[in-house]
């Protein structure tokens, strides 16, 4: 028998919310109430919207599949990362320190683009997190830990491993991370609350260091910094 009408529909929308999209320089971020965070993204709001491609931009014969998901609440913004991977590269220990330096998931977030201030989140395969504020001025931007980081103001994140052990050296298939950012973390910045029909300039990035000189993705094409902010792409809350 075949499937109705709107049986066939159903199935070609589920469908689309499963298939990357092409990277384009704007992304509308769907509405969802609050969730937890596992890790590997098996809250059912994840199915809300669709995945994202994040074009690898460096050392490209070195192909490996990167993906994220966003979206929003009342109360903060959340991020959904897949890395397709081979070797586990993460030493660090602790939060606040170099992540960068080692395999990193990274969102720059710029909701008020009348000052040249906006906020920078690393997360590290082991769970460990870089949450600062950068003044970006002439260039110089160096960035500042939150001063009350606690309760309403403190993230939530989780990271997962697939096909292999979370830690250092480990073969392995994927890495996810899975992060929600309150909007109380952002203050002082101006525009921090969306509303739908609010636009942020924002960029997303991946750093991988399985090979001798990194690979890079970025949502947003720049040059020699993640921190050239004028490339930013553009956040559409719904």
């Amino acid at each position: 028998m075949k499937p109705s009408a709107a049986l066939a529909l159903v199935i070609i929308t589920l469908a689309l919310l499963q298939t990357p999209a092409a990277a384009t320089d704007s992304i509308v971020v769907r509405r969802t109430t609050d969730f937890l965070l596992s890790g590997d993204g098996q809250s059912n709001q994840w199915g809300l919207t669709q995945w994202q491609v994040l074009p690898q931009r460096r050392n490209t014969q070195y192909k490996k599949e990167t993906k994220f998901k966003m979206l929003y609440s009342a109360t903060g913004i959340y991020f959904l990362f897949s890395n397709e991977d081979e070797i586990l590269t993460a030493t660090r220990q602790k939060d606040f320190d170099s992540l960068w330096v080692e395999d990193v998931n990274e969102v720059f977030l710029w909701p008020d683009t009348t000052e040249t201030i906006y906020f920078e989140y690393e997360i590290s395969p082991l769970n460990y997190e870089l949450p600062i504020l950068v003044p970006n001025i002439r260039g110089n931007h160096l960035g500042w830990r939150p001063w009350i980081y606690e309760e309403n103001r403190k993230t939530r994140h989780a990271t997962a491993v697939v096909g292999g052990k979370k830690k250092s050296g480990s073969k392995i298939r994927e890495w996810l991370s899975e992060f929600f950012i309150p909007f109380e973390l952002l203050a002082p910045l101006h525009n921090r609350v969306p509303q739908p029909g609010t636009i942020w300039k924002a960029n997303l990035y991946r750093v991988d260091y399985d090979h001798k000189e990194p690979a890079v993705w970025a949502w947003q094409p720049t040059e020699g910094s993640f921190h050239q902010f004028q490339q930013f792409g553009k956040l559409v809350f719904e």
